[in-house]
């Protein structure tokens, strides 16, 4: 059945927090503790690991929004110390404990399990076709356990939602650096203060914005034009179309319920 987008925007609110756990320090520590050598390491093993051995530039392409440059100074390299499999275990335990860790005694209450269980038959439900994160994930074994199912079914949930939103980006023209500058705006932050594209030299950051800029989608004092906020809201509520379908295969009250079970566990997730 199809649901009204703002419950499907809500569930990516919602599985967020819960998913980018894997981005933390208890995961992060375990990648560190077999050689990795810094955060970019692990992230990229850790989250490129499904696509099998793939090069920088496949996983440049898949994951979209890196600068030119920044995957390869960490793919192939990461494959010389740790093996995608290595990599998906990895990552799986220290989300698992991470979430634990953030949860407390929500980690192993029935709402839990009840929410675990719905998000999986949504994540293993959606369409494969042009998600090759998302198919990746789809091939692994799904966790036993509930808390790691839930870990498992919203990384899922999210990666398909990002390859969803690659294409929208795409259908739009818009490249992954020329995207961050625009959810800086969004943002209300300067884009040289934006975590993903802070460090790029001044030159190239500079040259995106005048890209935008020319294309009526930046004032000349870095603002959204009219045009720009549009197109923004247009790429918002695309992807948020195209991650739709995931969720067809629950009834209205079972989204419902889902929304509700994850409320408490998204905002404990969330908290650092």
């Amino acid at each position: 059945m199809s649901h009204p987008q703002a419950k499907v925007h809500r569930m990516f609110e919602l599985i967020e927090p819960i998913a980018t756990i894997t981005f933390s320090d208890v995961p992060n520590d375990a990648f560190l503790a077999l050689g990795m050598r810094n955060y970019w390491d692990g992230y990229f093993a850790g989250r490129a690991a499904p696509l099998g051995m793939a090069s920088a530039e496949v996983v440049h392409a898949v994951f979209y929004n890196f600068a030119d440059g920044e995957v390869a100074r960490h793919i192939p390299w990461v494959w010389g110390k740790i093996t995608p499999e290595e990599a998906i275990a990895v990552r799986e335990r220290g989300s698992a404990e991470g979430l634990r860790q953030r949860l407390g005694d929500l980690a192993d209450s029935p709402d839990l399990a009840r929410a675990a269980e719905l998000a999986l038959r949504a994540a293993v439900s959606a369409p494969m076709e042009g998600r090759a994160l998302y198919a990746g994930l789809r091939a692994l074994p799904v966790p036993d356990e509930p808390l790691a199912r839930l870990w498992h079914a919203a990384t899922l949930l999210r990666e398909h939602r990002g390859d969803g939103h690659n294409c929208a980006l795409v259908t739009h023209g818009i490249g992954g650096t020329e995207a961050h500058v625009l959810l800086a705006l969004s943002l209300n932050m300067k884009p040289e203060e934006f975590g993903r594209i802070h460090h790029l030299p001044k030159s190239q950051l500079d040259g995106v914005i005048d890209g935008l800029r020319a294309r009526g989608l930046v004032t000349a004092t870095g603002e959204f034009t009219d045009a720009g906020r549009a197109t923004k809201e247009r790429i918002e509520a695309l992807t948020d179309e195209l991650a739709a379908p995931a969720y067809d295969v629950l009834s209205a009250d079972e989204l419902d319920e889902l929304i509700a079970a994850l409320e408490p566990i998204s905002a404990a997730a969330a908290q650092e």
